[in-house]
Order: C-alpha cells, then structure tokens, then sequence
C-alpha cells in the first residue's frame, strides 16, 4: 500500500481507502461487511469512510460494531462521518443542515455509532444557504479544540464557499477545512480538475475522492445492459439508475471508448479506471465501495499498475474522453 499525505496535514492515509456509501446496511450485512473490512485492513488500507446519512445511521453503526469486533488499534485507521443530511428519513429542522446545534448533534451521534472517542475526518456534507459560513466554521473549530474531531473538511462545496471558509477561519483565527470530498473519475473531472485547481496550492486541501468507478459504469459491466444482481439493478437503488443513464448513453460510449485502452495494456476496466484516478497528484485517497471481497481484491490491485499509465497513454485516456 502506498500512503500519502491528507493535503498539507501530516496525516498520511491510504491511498487506496474503504466507504460504506449505498452498501453497508443493504447490499452488505454483518458478515460481508466484517469480512470486506479485515481484508482492506489486511491489504494496508487506513482510512474508513462514512456519513450520518448513510442508511440513516445504519451504514455507521455497522462500521463501528465490525471494527470493535475485529479490534483493530485505533491508532492504526482513521475513520470519518459527515454532517447535513441527517440520520432520519423525515428529519425535524434541527436534525439537518450545518447549523451549531446540528454538527454537535450529528458529532456525538456519530461517535456513539462508531464507537470511538474521536472522529480523524468530519466532513460538511453540502453546503448549507440557511447557516452562515461563520457558524458552521467556529462549530468544527469547536470540536477540534474539544478532542472529537482531528480534521475537518467539506463535500461537494463550491470553491467560492470553500474560499469563504478559509477566510473567515483567518479573520477569526479558527481552524480551516482541511480536505474536500469530491466526486472524481473518468466521467466527472471538470470540478476536481479546474474549479478546485487553485484550491491545492493556495490552502493545500487534501481530497478524498468519491465514486472513482462511477457507481459501477467504469466496471464495464452495464456496457450490454443493467444486470439483476448489480448495484443499478436493485430495487432501492432505481434512483442513481436514473441518475447515471439518463444522458441518452453517452456515458456508456465513452465507456466503450476506453474499454480498448484498458486492454491494451493487459488490464480489467475498474483497475485501469482506479488508477487513472491515483495517477492524480492532488488525489489523496480513492474510497472504495465494493459489495464483495473478491471484488475489493481486484480493486486493491490498483496501484500496481500505476507504472503502466505513462504520457503516450494518458493522452489516449484524453483524446477518448469529452473535454473537462
């Protein structure tokens, strides 16, 4: 496994990580989620993703039951939550958003979860228009000077909020976000690539990367069609059907495009995919979400075929790709 800095902290984090978003509590049970864990364990990985919304809190209590069962040091992993959305299905208004009340909710919430004393990572979800940016700022920073928190960071904010964070974490002397959260593969770059861009050198944040596959498309498995017994073709999971097909297959071209690529170089979608996105240096970590081990020790292969993603490939990668 190679470790690399979380951004300018001197956190150090697997590159290749573990999440538990739309499969723990679903797809995985406890069985397949104790067995998933000790094997991304086994192979290196440190950091645990996972959010207060994910399953309604279930994804969380999961995650922590299985650590504790496996007793991993807790010296020896960083986990993370993320606060916005709420653990209820129809939460009150005080059970979501980044308002003071609801981040220290959600934080203790998520330690009881968890099971531990402390989170490594707290993320801001979203950003939230009902809360000032000051508030949300001096609650992480809170926490931070409590011992419940170690870095906090954002998701899917926009550079402009994330400049704003920074700026008052300045003006106020408070600690600034550390990290972002952001979607990155193949099919989503322009925001990692261009609106972030002056966001690593100005603050260093470092990134934790979401949904490096595409939620399954960058597999290659749904280029003929959405099996039965995959993540887009379960019954809960219609939604992010929708939400990845509906561009009329265009993605799914662009898919195809590269599948040749991939093979040249001798190697499975997914690994080549995965490693696209580590050939980043602005990537900190790629959080996996594989539902079956044997998928999760073919994606933890990823990094040995870095070397093979020279510049006469990446240009292929570019030229069959929209631009960014």
């Amino acid at each position: 496994m190679e470790y690399r800095r979380l951004g300018s902290t001197g956190l150090k984090v697997s590159a290749l990580s573990y999440g538990a978003w739309v499969t723990f509590g679903r797809q995985v049970g406890r069985s397949q989620a104790r067995e998933l864990i000790a094997l991304a364990y086994d192979h290196g990985v440190n950091f645990f993703d996972n959010a207060e919304t994910y399953n309604a809190g279930e994804a969380e209590r999961l995650m922590g039951d299985v650590i504790a069962d496996l007793h991993l040091p807790r010296d020896a992993y960083t986990v993370s939550s993320k606060v916005y959305f709420g653990a209820s299905e129809q939460p009150k208004p005080t059970q979501r958003g980044l308002s003071r009340k609801h981040v220290f909710d959600a934080c203790h919430q998520a330690l009881e979860r968890l099971r531990v004393d402390y989170l490594d990572m707290y993320f801001c979800h979203r950003a939230d228009p009902d809360t000032p940016v000051e508030e949300t700022v001096l609650a992480m920073d809170t926490l931070i000077r409590q011992g419940k928190v170690l870095y906090w960071g954002t998701s899917e904010w926009s550079a402009a909020s994330i400049e704003e964070a920074h700026r008052v974490a300045r003006e106020r002397n408070l600690i600034a976000p550390s990290m972002e959260q952001p979607q990155y593969n193949l099919l989503h770059r322009e925001r990692f690539e261009r609106e972030y861009a002056p966001l690593y050198e100005r603050y260093g944040m470092g990134t934790t990367i979401w949904s490096p596959l595409a939620s399954g498309l960058l597999t290659g498995k749904y280029n003929d069609g959405v099996p039965d017994d995959s993540r887009l073709g379960h019954p809960d999971y219609g939604w992010l059907r929708e939400a990845l097909l509906e561009d009329d297959g265009a993605r799914l071209k662009t898919v195809r495009a590269l599948v040749p690529i991939a093979a040249d170089l001798g190697l499975p979608l997914a690994r080549f995919a995965l490693a696209w996105c580590l050939k980043n240096p602005h990537v900190s970590t790629v959080i996996l979400g594989a539902s079956k081990t044997a998928q999760l020790a073919e994606n933890l292969k990823a990094l040995d075929a870095l070397p093979l993603l020279d510049e006469s490939v990446m240009r292929r990668i570019d030229a069959a790709l929209p631009p960014a």
